[in-house]
């Protein structure tokens, strides 16, 4: 795995944003891969984002690719405590990044995929959403990384 060329890595979520904003928003930034980080990706609630419509929507607006990674998801207790819990998100990050660190994802994961892909949720921006906890774990294992919030 070479870790001399800089990934650029992007986060983004899709509430809160029109098909034509989200989908704008990454061709735009030149992404070329998508990467599901939620647990739960067939909601009705999830519009446009359900798995099979975005896989879809993807590949033929954008010719980007798709992919479903669990081992990015949070567990469904850690996601229960924090969201029908009403937790404290210093608890959820501090659970979530030890289950990240156990999953071992640096491992886990090929460098060369997450060059050019976008980590997706659904919040709407990145403070409290594990899909900025995964880049800045993964800034911080490989040095390499390059984030950018859309």
């Amino acid at each position: 795995m070479s870790q001399k060329k800089t990934i650029n890595l992007f986060t983004i979520g899709f509430t809160q944003k029109s098909a034509e904003e989200f989908f704008g928003t990454l061709m735009e930034a030149g992404v070329r891969r998508v990467i599901d980080t939620r647990l739960n990706n067939v909601s009705q609630l999830a519009g446009f984002a359900k798995r099979k419509d975005l896989e879809y929507f993807l590949r033929t607006i954008g010719n980007i690719e798709y992919v479903h990674v669990l081992d990015l998801a949070p567990t469904q207790d850690i996601l229960d405590d924090y969201k029908k819990k009403q937790g404290d998100w210093d608890v959820y990050e501090q659970k979530f990044l030890s289950l990240m660190g156990d999953r071992q994802i640096e491992q886990k994961i090929s460098s060369d995929i997450m060059d050019c892909a976008c980590l997706l949720c659904s919040e709407p921006k990145p403070h409290n959403c594990h899909r900025r906890l995964v880049a800045e774990y993964l800034k911080d294992k490989w040095k390499n990384v390059k984030i950018n919030h859309l």
